[in-house]
């Protein structure tokens, strides 16, 4: 017969532990207006939040909530990440958040939805992601 294990499941779940620790760490400033940057990459998913002078608020990623692997870059993993910022913007007392999206990760949208649903309201969303205008020279050509 032999021992019985219990074995523990690991899927799309954040690490709660992490969750919390990074809400502990939340300046009491007071801040009514905020600027909130995200960068979706294919890999990562982070969101900063800022002051309207560029100062730095609040930060976290996916990969810091416990997210690994291809697992980070996921929609999941993003509003996970989002609705963390929001949690902590709400702690500081932010009423409305102008919204900066960088890269063309699957994330953008899930993370902005999830930080909304915190109570926020939006008052601007812009599109800042970095696009060639030519692009770097080409390979040369192969001889065969």
């Amino acid at each position: 017969m032999g021992k019985k294990r219990v074995v523990k499941q690991k899927g799309n779940k954040s690490n709660k532990s992490l969750k919390a620790r990074s809400l502990a760490r939340t300046k009491k400033k007071k801040v009514a207006e905020a600027i909130l940057h995200v960068q979706a990459t294919l890999n990562n998913t982070k969101v900063l939040l800022s002051d309207t002078d560029g100062n730095t608020l609040a930060f976290s990623s996916s990969g810091g909530l416990g997210f690994r692997g291809a697992k980070k870059g996921t929609p999941f993993a993003a509003a996970e990440v989002g609705a963390l910022i929001g949690e902590k913007a709400a702690i500081m007392g932010v009423k409305e958040a102008s919204i900066i999206v960088k890269g063309i990760g699957s994330g953008r949208e899930s993370a902005i939805r999830a930080f909304t649903g915190k109570g926020i309201d939006l008052k601007s969303i812009k599109d800042r992601t970095p696009v060639p205008h030519g692009g770097c020279r080409p390979r040369k050509a192969r001889r065969v």
